[in-house]
């Protein structure tokens, strides 16, 4: 397994194609492999075939004037056996023209259990590489709240107001936003596939945060940190499809959960790593551990996170068999689809079909509801401050591990969100697909709109009782659960507007990424004024009052949301 995992990623690529395949080989490098028939050039099998078939018959015209009595025995063994083996040439050309191998020179799997296919894949492969994902998520993640650290130490040694400091928090999830709608749009290529734009992109994230820990003003800082931003958004746009490409559909739920588990740990932990950090040396410090985890993830995920992508597997192993035969007709499916995209196409799907799916009704409540469900996420890093060191008088560092509650309730919340999967929703799709229905995507709505009560009620418990007369652990409680409300609101509504949109998934997250990350970047510049003017209590109940108001919306996407799909051009009504 590690000798295919070092093969697979960026670094045993490269080795690999430097050393002309002698090193790590695949199976179609290595001496002895045996050319699957139907892949040889048709033009050299015919030729071959014609010339068998003309050498029998002048030979067996030539024997044919001969008695039976005359033809010395090894002439008529060698006839007979010219004449078989054109025979055999000649029945093989027409299986191979005939339908029984309808497209032979199309590079597909080698059969159900192709050992290349992700999905084929032992277990213990692939749950190492929904680890590497989930890391490389994590190290990105983790970037936005470890920032948080900082802010205080910035706006002393550069004399910055709040508000211009926090615009190093705002700026860094405004560009993972917008990073996908140009990014992740190049996973999707064959020629590139899941790592090479992972992995530069990581590269250029180290590269720009170096630049942040040397900086000199705080210019430097806002613009190194929208790059660091921009480069890091495809480890958070396209870790659940690189889930999706090694997982088959009936698990990818649950392995979608831990992923998001990974997304949710790192501005969870953030604080907690950064405010010591901050606390013991100054601000540069969070910035350097994110340099050490990102760093770290560089190199280990160079050496050991294979491609997971299906159709640029499929494009390398095309590019060999043709080295090998000769035959440029060798061709994948992807391939011969690519010859019809045009890159006015390609640029209208990933920068302008995402507005244009924005404006469908269901679409817009998804993108509003999660924007603000996001927003007040990024909201504890400046209510927590104001709670834990003011009110409580928590040193920088202790004031951070208030947020590690979030862990807890979120092992808490897939627990739970397993087992509704497993004895909820299996059967129902089960069911139907023994009577050959389709199952309504709305269903996915359910468990978020349960779920939507524990903002309302983790806002209230937080504010009103955030006083030096209530013990601490009261609004850590009140904080925790609020991950049950985003876990579950994000695990439903993604996975219904992917549904109800599949034919359009790739655009339909693209822009719920994108106006969820705008409206979460902007919050954080006013949260402390926010809470500071209005008060903790009055602010989280306003907060509350606004999640309820939009609980009624999203009873009526789940009543009517059929009806809204049958009326879009869009969206998919079985």
């Amino acid at each position: 397994m590690v000798q295919d995992l070092f093969r697979d990623s960026t670094i045993g690529q490269i080795v690999n194609y430097l050393s002309d395949g002698r090193l790590l080989p695949y199976p179609e490098q290595r001496p002895g492999y045996v050319v699957p028939k139907h892949y040889l050039l048709p033009s050299a099998e015919r030729k071959n075939c014609d010339t068998l078939a003309s050498d029998a018959a002048t030979l067996c015209g030539s024997s044919c004037d001969k008695t039976a009595v005359s033809s010395p025995p090894d002439t008529e063994i060698k006839r007979e056996s010219t004449i078989t083996l054109a025979a055999d040439l000649e029945s093989q050309k027409q299986i191979n023209d005939s339908t029984t191998v309808p497209d032979p020179y199309l590079v597909g799997w080698n059969g159900d259990s192709d050992p290349e296919n992700p999905r084929n894949w032992s277990f213990r492969k692939r749950a190492f590489v929904a680890f590497e994902i989930s890391f490389l998520t994590f190290s990105i993640y983790i970037g936005s709240a470890i920032y948080t650290s900082s802010i205080p130490g910035l706006m002393a040694e550069f004399n910055v107001s709040l508000t211009t400091a926090t615009l190093g928090l705002t700026l860094y999830v405004l560009a993972y936003g917008i990073g996908p709608m140009f990014l992740s749009p190049l996973q999707e290529l064959p020629i590139l596939g899941r790592n090479p734009v992972y992995m530069a992109t990581l590269f250029l994230f180290v590269i720009f945060q170096i630049p942040i820990v040397t900086a000199t003003n705080m210019s430097t800082v806002l613009a190194m940190r929208f790059m660091t931003g921009f480069f890091g958004s495809p480890a958070l746009a396209t870790g659940g499809a690189s889930m999706a490409d090694i997982f088959p559909q009936h698990q990818f739920a649950y392995v979608l959960g831990i992923w998001a588990l990974g997304a949710v740990a790192g501005p969870i932990t953030g604080p907690v790593i950064g405010g010591f950090a901050a606390q013991a040396e100054s601000w540069r410090w969070p910035m350097m551990e994110l340099l050490w985890i990102t760093s770290f993830a560089v190199v280990f995920l160079s050496l050991l996170l294979p491609e997971t992508y299906g159709p640029t597997i499929l494009l390398r192993r095309a590019q060999r068999l043709r080295k090998l035969t000769g035959n440029p007709e060798l061709r994948t499916a992807e391939e011969r689809d690519e010859d019809s995209k045009s890159a006015s196409g390609i640029v209208y799907e990933s920068l302008v079909r995402p507005f244009v799916l924005a404006k469908e009704p269901a679409l817009a409540f998804a993108n509003i509801y999660l924007g603000f469900v996001y927003a007040i996420f990024y909201l504890w890093f400046e209510a927590f401050p104001l709670v834990f060191n003011d009110i409580y008088h928590f040193s920088q560092g202790i004031s951070g591990l208030p947020f590690l509650a979030f862990i807890v309730s979120g092992g808490l919340t897939y627990t739970v969100y397993c087992i509704y999967q497993r004895y909820h929703i299996a059967p129902r799709y089960a069911r139907a697909a023994a009577a050959n229905t389709a199952v309504a995507p709305e269903i996915r709505l359910e468990i978020g709109l349960m779920a939507s009560i524990f903002i309302p009620t983790s806002l209230l418990i937080f504010g009103f009782s955030s006083k030096s007369s209530v013990h601490w652990i009261v609004p850590v409680i009140g904080a925790a659960l609020y991950l049950p409300g985003i876990f579950l609101n994000f695990q439903s509504i993604l996975t219904y507007i992917t549904s109800a949109y599949p034919a359009y998934a790739a655009s339909v997250l693209a822009g719920n990424d994108f106006f969820r990350s705008v409206i979460a970047s902007v919050f954080p510049l006013f949260g402390r004024a926010f809470f500071t003017n209005l008060g903790l209590g009055p602010g989280s109940a306003l907060l509350a009052g606004i999640s309820f108001l939009l609980m009624p919306v999203f009873w009526l996407l789940l009543k009517y949301g059929h009806i809204l799909r049958q009326r879009s051009k869009y969206a998919h009504s079985p």
